[in-house]
């Protein structure tokens, strides 16, 4: 098992001194080696690049421990934050499993107390469980971790002394001292999941991704490093300012994950693709090539913001996939796969995060959820639905669909660099290569996400009704992304330039912030699902649970009258230019599909943007209309949005 606190590899001894601890640490590696697998309880954990055309290797399944001796268990990881706890801080103790292990995470305290516990498991797979010790006391502090067959266990000491710095593997932004392993990546998966964990039944969103950072509840790596890295700067920290957009989203949260544990870290520089081929990508940068910093924040956040910013976009995220070129390679569509730290590339433009699976139960289908950026830095939580995530087999497009990213290994000579496909198949923790993903057609890739997501047939009823609410959360994400549009104008600005044909998609300045041209093209596939739920249960009968005795025109007719009703009666508000809060259902929303085809224009009052009928009461409050020239192009481009295509880069 892989002891890590601050990256350090010990065996569980309640005498072990801190000498101990640093003896078995990465610092073994010999200065200027290439980093090797490390030995004892770790052999083989370390990512090394595979012999040509060796067999996939997973992290093996060893013998249960006897349950009374406390030792090493594969695939089990206790991890301590921060990496060197002071008195009067909090202690986070996270365990993560790649199985899904019944068992009690036990914290003791200097005193022999009695132990602060956790039996709430998180994740599937990886699965977790965490511990916070607030107030934590000088002393060392027991962790184990006990269940059937298991009893892994470390001790922490928390002191004012600093430990020994980790060995220095290569310098770039921050110093690296150690490479991704399988169970760092189950770390990843399951910081994510803790990251943006919320009940089911909300729809969270962050104004900015530094908000959710710097939020100690919910980041188990807050001030990992001991440098306030993560308070505000009006408190005397110096968290960096972080605002990444859809396609910097994963990137940002790759980095930040690696910056606070000194792991490596790449990106690619990519075309964005066009009418003449796909998005490929021609160079790779690594941290480790960087200008040499202090490993400080500022340097961290100046790396992200402006040399990764600059460089990744949304067509590094959907390089083909049968290329060695790109930050990520496509994975299969099973539940094991479709874990947080994965990432979505739909065809036009978008990525999102996965930070969370629910499995199906008898009441629910199975929920994926994913967070993604928007160009004025809102962060928010989406379920996965044909809404939201969008598919196309056109292969101008490049690669769209489920990712991971493309493992990291060093070079040599403080040099690093990702693997290639075939390289992939050998890599402890991956194998899963799938370039098949590619060649599904558009109704194969849903039909199998319904099949993985929900692999027990569905009652049609609450299938449709998930959907429903599927919408509302789209609907009710608009409403802020309106709301900010008009906000801009309150503050005085003035009228915003409309940029010439595709690049109202994607631009830059107050539009790419304000207008919604892409998420109102995505609100109308969304309302054609909806529109066609009905017939999509009439076409694929066999997945779902029929009543018995009906015949599927009757289950269809009875879903088109459940829609009409249920649309009715969910309800959402915008505010008016006066102010006025003005309500919706969703059947209006639904009956001014036409009227969306042009509301994306930020010039415009929030009336018009939400479709308002002309002469309506609603209207009235109207005070601010887009410019005749905008409107003129707008109607040149709408069939664009009513034909639901997004045209192709110039």
């Amino acid at each position: 098992m892989l002891f890590a606190g601050a990256l350090a590899l010990a065996a569980c001894n309640p005498r072990a001194s801190s000498d101990v601890a640093q003896a078995t640490t990465l610092a073994a590696v010999p200065s200027g080696s290439a980093l090797a697998p490390t030995s004892g309880a770790t052999t083989g954990s370390a990512l090394a690049v595979p012999p040509a055309g060796g067999a996939p290797a997973r992290a093996s399944a060893a013998p249960a421990p006897v349950p009374d001796a406390c030792g090493p268990v594969d695939g089990l990881l206790l991890f301590a934050a921060p990496r060197d706890p002071a008195p009067g801080g909090t202690l986070r103790i996270v365990a993560v499993s790649e199985r899904p292990l019944e068992g009690t995470l036990e914290v003791v305290g200097p005193d022999g107390g009695a132990p602060q516990a956790s039996t709430e498991r998180g994740g599937g797979p990886p699965y977790s469980w965490l511990v916070r010790v607030d107030g934590a006391r000088e002393g060392r502090y027991a962790v184990r971790f006990r269940g059937p067959g298991v009893h892994a266990c470390r001790d922490v000491p928390v002191t004012t002394a600093r430990a020994a710095a980790p060995k220095v593997l290569a310098w770039g932004v921050w110093p690296v001292v150690a490479e991704w392993t399988p169970d760092l990546e189950n770390l990843f998966s399951a910081w994510l999941e803790r990251l943006f964990d919320d009940p089911l039944d909300r729809q969270p969103a962050w104004p900015a991704l530094q908000d959710v950072l710097r939020d100690a509840g919910r980041n188990f790596l807050h001030d990992h490093l001991g440098a306030r890295e993560d308070d505000p700067p009006e408190g005397g920290g110096h968290a960096p300012a972080l605002e990444p957009d859809c396609a910097d989203l994963p990137y940002a949260l790759r980095a930040y994950f690696a910056y606070k544990l000194g792991l490596p870290f790449g990106f690619s520089r990519c075309t964005r693709g066009g009418p003449a081929g796909p998005p490929r990508c021609e160079r790779w940068y690594s941290v480790l090539a960087e200008a040499r910093g202090d490993g400080g924040p500022r340097g961290f956040g100046n790396f992200v913001r402006v040399a990764m910013a600059d460089r990744v976009h949304s067509g590094s995220a959907r390089a083909v996939a049968d290329k060695d070129g790109g930050d990520y390679y496509p994975v299969p569509l099973t539940a094991d796969s479709l874990r947080p730290g994965r990432i979505y590339a739909d065809p036009y433009g978008h990525v999102l995060i996965i930070v969370r699976r629910v499995a199906q139960t008898p009441e629910s289908g199975g929920i994926l959820l994913a967070v993604d950026g928007q160009p004025d830095g809102t962060v928010s939580r989406r379920r996965f639905w044909r809404g939201n995530f969008l598919f196309d087999d056109n292969p101008l497009l490049g690669s769209p669909g489920f990712k991971r990213f493309r493992p990291i290994v060093f070079t040599g000579q403080g040099g690093a660099r990702p693997l290639r496909n075939d390289e992939i198949a050998g890599a402890p923790g991956h194998g899963d290569f799938w370039p098949e993903l590619a060649k599904l057609s558009v109704e194969a890739f849903y039909d199998a996400m319904d099949d993985v997501l929900s692999p027990e047939p569905l009652d049609p009823e609450r299938a449709l009704r998930e959907t429903l609410q599927a919408l509302e959360e789209q609907v009710r994400g608009r409403v802020l992304s309106v709301k900010n549009g008009d906000d801009h104008f309150r503050k005085g600005a003035g009228r915003i330039d409309m940029p010439e044909g595709p690049k109202i998609f994607e631009t830059e300045g107050p539009w790419e912030d304000f207008s919604t041209p892409s998420r109102d093209l995505r609100l109308l596939i969304a309302i054609d699902v909806v529109r066609g739920f009905p017939a999509r249960v009439a076409r694929r009968p066999e997945r779902f649970a029929m009543p018995a005795g009906q015949s599927v025109d009757a289950v269809r007719a009875a879903l088109e009258a459940l829609l009409a009703r249920d649309a009715a009666a969910r309800r959402v508000s915008y505010s008016r230019s006066d102010g006025s809060a003005f309500e919706l259902s969703l059947a209006d929303v639904l009956a001014r599909s036409k009227e969306l085809e042009m509301a994306y224009n930020p010039n415009d009052c929030p009336e018009v943007r939400w479709g308002a009928p002309a002469g309506s009461a609603e209207l009235a409050t109207c005070r601010r209309h887009a410019p005749k020239d905008q409107v003129d192009r707008m109607a040149k481009y709408r069939s664009w949005f009513a034909e639901r295509r997004r045209p192709a880069r110039k």
